[in-house]
């Protein structure tokens, strides 16, 4: 069930589509994320600086320990560290800390006390001297950790600026802001994309499968005309075509094009059958009816109409032996030729014909391009009334070989119908050497096998005129 599910263009389609829509939520998602964190971590990391700084300027002024103001900050949690690692003033209310690489929550003083009001009473024994003025460092260092501050725990954004005194060596200024807002917005985002997200590919899905249905209809319908073409055999039928002006409509064109091509040839192998059983009756009940009276009366038997008739059906099954090696798709070969050779060689023995050849190099088949020539020279020794004229020469990349007589010539109007196979005109069928109508049928066929053409106009002499061309070889 599942393989013939997912065996359907439409349900490919569909899968597809929901995938690549999923990819691209997904990176647009991630992307959202982490763009929102980036601005909302950058947003604290500022605040944790200005408070920094602030608390580094309050410091390069000299004021005491005891009185900066972001020490009193219940929601800022702050450290003093001075070069040796010692917290020498913190937040109020701060209980706990990671993050900043000091751990410690209370100053110790020199005495061994702990608390804010030991780090005062330095101070106001230093104050018998003017404060000493401190140098702020230009870079500031970041590191995100946690902060206890009166019962409340939290993460924050800590931002770390460097203050250096003469006396008291350097002091690092560790304050942090929270992010919180950072926190509870990437939540809330997270939150709507884990909601919106399979919403959004279930509508994807959908409107993926009903407008693949509707696309994929026609071809539904081609499909099933054509199963009904096959079980009828109704060559005749044709399938849909779409108002689309799509690819399915190109499709069903195409499609019709095949039938009418496969009709057509379905029909001409008919006709052909037909024909050739036509052809085949004649001499074959000839030949019966002489070696019936032969074999009653020796004396009456004709030898020489039983050999003609022989003759002739031998020819024939010559003749339908290569339509049908033709037909089959028989690829002429690349043997290379002296055309103008093979010319000659086909125009020596016969009366009233001249030739006037040029060697000339082509490929392919050297006994079917000898056929073409055997079956134009039969042809234009039936019609001619003294002379047939053979010439082979150049023009271009082609080989031409022209075959002229002084008979009648062919009417235009027949001039592609004696290309058809068991075509006989009046005035052939009223010879008794006429042929079955099939010699100029295969010297077309194998003319267009070998890539050239076979055209008849009109001879100088009033004539038919006979042109294959062929490509030379190279």
């Amino acid at each position: 069930m599942s393989r013939r599910l997912f065996g359907s263009v439409r349900s490919r389609a569909t899968l597809a589509a929901t995938l690549v829509v999923a990819v691209a939520l997904v990176a647009a998602g991630t992307a959202v994320l982490l763009s929102l964190r980036s601005n909302l971590t950058g947003q604290a990391a500022a605040e944790a600086a200005g408070t920094a700084r602030n608390i580094a300027v309050e410091l390069s002024d000299g004021r005491p320990y005891g009185r900066l103001s972001a020490l009193d900050d219940d929601d800022r949690p702050v450290q003093i560290v001075d070069e040796n690692g010692n917290l020498v003033a913190a937040s109020e209310d701060l209980e706990k800390i990671s993050g900043t690489g000091v751990d410690a929550v209370h100053p110790r003083t020199a005495t061994g006390g702990t608390g804010r009001e030991d780090a005062d009473d330095s101070d106001d024994r230093a104050s018998g001297q003017a404060p000493e003025a401190g140098e702020i460092g230009t870079d500031t260092d970041y590191s995100n950790g946690s902060a206890t501050l009166d019962g409340k725990t939290a993460d924050y954004r800590f931002a770390a600026v460097e203050v250096e005194f003469e006396d008291r060596g350097t002091l690092t200024v560790h304050a942090g802001a929270p992010l919180s807002a950072e926190q509870s917005a990437v939540g809330t985002a997270s939150t709507a994309l884990l909601i919106g997200f399979p919403l959004l590919l279930a509508v994807v899905a959908g409107v993926t499968w009903l407008v693949t249905r509707r696309a994929l209809r026609p071809v539904e319908g081609i499909r099933t005309e054509m199963a009904a073409i096959t079980a009828s055999e109704d060559l005749a039928r044709r399938v849909p075509v779409p108002d689309t002006h799509d690819e399915v409509a190109r499709l069903a064109l195409t499609t019709n094009e095949t039938l009418a091509a496969l009709q057509a040839s379905v029909e001409r192998q008919r006709r052909f059958v037909a024909d050739a059983s036509h052809e085949l009756r004649s001499p074959v009940a000839s030949l019966r009816t002489q070696l019936e009276v032969g074999a009653a009366h020796p004396e009456l038997l004709d030898l020489d109409g039983a050999v003609q008739d022989t003759v002739r059906l031998q020819a024939l099954a010559a003749d339908l032996l290569l339509l049908a090696r033709l037909d089959a798709g028989e690829r002429p070969g690349d043997t290379r030729f002296d055309l103008g050779a093979l010319a000659r060689q086909q125009a020596e023995g016969r009366a009233g014909v001249t030739a006037d050849t040029q060697a000339v190099e082509v490929a392919g088949s050297r006994a079917q391009v000898g056929r073409i020539l055997t079956n134009l020279l039969d042809n234009a020794g039936r019609h001619a009334r003294s002379a047939v004229t053979v010439t082979v020469d150049r023009q271009g990349e082609w080989a031409v070989v022209a075959v002229a007589d002084d008979g009648d010539g062919v009417a235009e109007a027949d001039r592609e119908r004696i290309f058809e196979r068991f075509v006989r005109l009046d005035e052939a069928r009223s010879r008794d050497d006429g042929g079955a109508g099939l010699g100029l049928a295969i010297a077309r066929d194998v003319a267009v096998r070998h890539g050239g053409t076979l055209t008849v106009g009109r001879a100088p002499a009033g004539g038919a005129l006979f042109e294959l061309r062929l490509p030379q070889a190279h």
